[in-house]
Formats: structure tokens, C-alpha cells, sequence
């Protein structure tokens, strides 16, 4: 009995274990499968599959032929979804040429395998590659009558839009280039060297481009005296010495109190405001005041001046033989120490005319430049250039009234005879 139960123990033992075999086998497939099945595996496993073309026989019997164009239509059509553009026309040379050929020959074509009969017609089938045009549903026959085929509606109306636009769509055209400011080449800029001197002497002797230049390099900004310029000054005008000549000088205090004058600069122009002689002059004894405020003469202006015997010798000598224009002139030429024909020399001062418009006995340049060139001088420190270029001015202004009446003048005092003559002739 003991060995029957033994065996029998051992068959359910080994049954057991098939049975437990046989399910880790089904988990193992059902776990393959189920990653088989799962999609980033599925992707990756996944080939392009080769496909086979099987190979295209070129056609032999007529049949063929249609059948195949039949075929290639069927495929052409869901490609092109929009209208394919109409074929171009074959040139005419070749038409030409051809027909020329068959009338030499006088033969007729021989009849291809693209031939097929329609209705006891024969008709010729279009190649694949070259298809003639169509016009409303009919193929169009190249003959030499023929006229070649008109533009469609749509591209003459085109070209009458091109042709005649509305007036609120007017084509905007662009800028026109403007040439560039690179390619414009740059005056050249002139080097100029002046230690301590005034930018608006060096304008008035050098011209406005030097005074500009002066400013900048001493960091002032520019001056904005363009419209008094033009009054006192002719543009384009002779810049030598002329024969008429206007004068005018600045000075500064010596003495304890200041109360003396010498002789600080002196500034001489021409008939039309241009600058031609313009000079500071060393001082003879020691200077007690500048009198910067009025003259706008500084120490280091005239520490580096002109001896005054050299500027008195080279101003005599442009004085000879000239009318002399200025404002007070008799004090210029008394710090000079020099005489001046009274016949040669005009005074704005003492000019009539000028003191009945002003209504003053003896009228500042300043007045008379106000009232009469209706331009402001001597606004700050006095500049000699400009109060000698408002003297000329105001003397051109009345030239040819001034003129004939010193003429007058004289010409009377020359017919009167001397008092001694006319007192002789009486006692006789």
C-alpha cells in the first residue's frame, strides 16, 4: 500500500509541473506578443516594403495603343487637379519643312501603327509627348492659311489695366536715389594756428570759413552775426586797398588814474568792408586799465603787438592820397600823431544830414547804425573791423550827396576872392 501511494503521489507531482511548464510558456508568448503589438516597437520593427513595378511592355497591336493612352490619361487627371496650360504650338518651320518634303516626294504618308479607324475614317491618334492644342473642344490643324491664335480675353483686359489705371491707383513709384553723402567730397579743412587772438579779427581779416575754424578749435560757439555781415560788408567784392579807406581805433588807460589813452589797435578797410589792415600795437608805457568792457583789448592781446612807430609809418603811408572814412576820426588821427587833409577826410559825426535824422548835436555809430542801417553795433566790446565797416557804410549810403556838396564847397571858396585883395582894391 505504501508504494501505490508513492507512485500515485508522484504522477500528481509531475503533472503539476507540466502544468506549471505550460503556463509560463502562454505568459512568456502573451508578454512577446503584447510587446510585439506595442507602437514604439511596432515602429522600429517595421521596414519600407520594396515595391515591386512589374515591367511595362512598349504596346504592338493598335489596341494597345489606345488602351495605354486611355491608362495614362486616368493617371494624369488626379495629379493635375488645376487646369493643365493648353500645349504649346509646334513652330512652324517644321510644319514647313515636313510638307515641303512630301510635295518634292509626291507620295502620300504611309499610314502608322497610331492610325485607327473611327465611323470608316482614318484618324491619327495625338502622341503622348507633343498634344496639339485645342480650341472649344476641336483640335486645331496647323495650315499655312491659319493665323496664329489671338490673345484670350483675359490678358487684353490685363493689358488695358496696365494700359489706363484709376486715378486713385496710380502706381507708386519709388524714391529716386539721391547720391550719397560719401561720394560728395569734403572741402579741405585749413590748418590755422593763432595764439590768444580774437575769432572775430581772424574772420574779418581771413575770411568767415578761418573765423568758424578759430572758434572751434578755442571751443567757442560759432557767431551768429550773418545778417550784419551783409549789411556792412559786399560779398564777392575787391579785397585790395582802395581810395577810399575807413579807420578806426581801440585804446586803453595808462597813467594812475587810467585817464590817458594809447594806442592799443588799429583796424583799416576798403571801400567795400573788407579787411586789409589789422594790427595790435605794443604798448609805450605801462597800462593801468584795459578797458576790456568797451575795447575787448586783453593783456595777451597786445603783449605780442607791433611796435607803434612801425604801425604809425605803414598807416601814414595808406593814409596818403586817400579819403579817409570814420566815426570821431580827428581822436584817430590825434593818437597817431598824424594830419589828414580836412578836404580828404569824412566824418559821420559831423555830417549834417546824419545829425537832423538822428535829432542829436553829436550822434553815436551806434545811433546812426539803429536809426539809419536798422542793424545793432557795439552791443558788448567793440570790435575796430566792424565800427570802421559801419563808418564806410554809412558813408556809401549818402556818397553822391556827400560828395557834391564838399564839391560845392570848394568850387564857391575858389570864385570868392581873399579879403586882403578886395580891402587893397577899395583904399585904391
Amino acid at each position: 500500500m505504501a508504494k501505490a501511494v508513492v507512485v500515485k503521489e508522484k504522477a500528481s507531482t509531475a503533472v503539476k509541473e507540466k502544468k506549471n511548464l505550460n503556463q509560463n510558456k502562454k505568459k512568456k508568448t502573451k508578454k512577446k506578443e503584447f510587446w510585439k503589438k506595442h507602437p514604439k516597437i511596432a515602429a522600429k520593427e517595421e521596414k519600407p516594403k520594396k515595391v515591386t513595378q512589374t515591367p511595362v511592355l512598349p504596346p504592338k497591336t493598335p489596341q494597345e495603343f489606345s488602351s495605354n493612352w486611355k491608362a495614362l490619361q486616368t493617371l494624369l487627371k488626379p495629379e493635375s487637379s488645376s487646369p493643365a496650360p493648353a500645349a504649346t504650338k509646334p513652330p512652324k518651320k517644321q510644319d514647313k519643312g515636313l510638307k515641303k518634303e512630301e510635295k518634292e516626294n509626291g507620295k502620300e504618308k504611309p499610314k502608322t501603327k497610331k492610325e485607327v479607324k473611327v465611323n470608316g475614317k482614318e484618324k491619327s491618334e495625338p502622341r503622348p509627348k507633343t498634344v496639339a492644342p485645342k480650341v472649344n473642344g476641336h483640335v486645331k490643324e496647323t495650315k499655312k492659311d491659319v493665323k496664329e491664335p489671338e490673345t484670350t480675353d483675359k490678358s487684353k483686359e490685363a493689358k488695358k489695366k496696365k494700359r489706363k489705371l484709376p486715378e486713385g491707383d496710380k502706381p507708386i513709384m519709388g524714391p529716386k536715389k539721391k547720391p550719397s553723402e560719401d561720394s560728395t567730397a569734403e572741402p579741405p579743412k585749413i590748418d590755422l594756428w593763432f595764439d590768444d587772438v580774437d575769432p572775430d579779427d581772424i574772420e574779418a581779416a581771413l575770411g568767415a570759413e578761418a573765423g568758424q575754424i578759430a572758434r572751434r578749435m578755442q571751443g567757442l560757439p560759432e557767431k551768429k552775426s550773418d545778417a550784419l555781415d551783409k549789411v556792412l560788408v559786399k560779398d564777392r567784392a575787391f579785397e585790395g586797398l582802395t581810395r577810399t579807406i575807413a579807420m578806426d581805433c581801440e585804446m586803453v588807460g595808462v597813467g594812475t588814474d587810467g585817464e590817458e589813452s594809447i594806442l592799443a589797435r588799429v583796424s583799416i578797410v576798403n571801400q567795400f568792408g573788407k579787411c586789409v589792415y589789422d594790427k595790435f600795437v605794443k604798448p609805450t608805457e605801462r597800462v593801468t586799465d584795459y578797458r576790456t568792457a568797451v575795447s575787448g583789448i586783453r593783456p595777451q592781446d597786445i603783449k605780442k603787438g607791433e611796435d607803434f612807430k612801425v604801425v604809425q609809418k605803414e598807416v601814414s603811408e595808406i593814409l596818403k592820397g586817400r579819403i579817409l572814412v570814420g566815426h570821431a576820426v580827428h581822436n584817430d588821427l590825434k593818437i597817431f600823431f598824424l594830419d589828414h587833409p580836412k578836404k580828404a577826410t569824412r566824418d559821420t559825426q559831423k555830417y549834417k544830414p546824419f545829425k537832423q535824422r538822428v535829432k542829436c548835436g553829436r550822434p553815436s555809430l551806434k545811433l546812426l547804425c539803429e536809426k539809419i542801417l536798422n542793424v545793432n553795433v557795439q552791443t558788448g566790446e567793440h570790435c575796430s573791423i566792424q565800427d570802421a565797416q559801419a563808418a564806410m557804410r554809412l558813408y556809401t549810403m549818402e556818397k553822391k550827396n556827400w560828395e557834391a556838396a564838399i564839391k560845392a564847397k570848394y568850387n564857391s571858396a575858389k570864385k570868392e576872392p581873399p579879403k586882403n585883395e578886395s580891402s587893397s582894391k577899395a583904399s585904391s
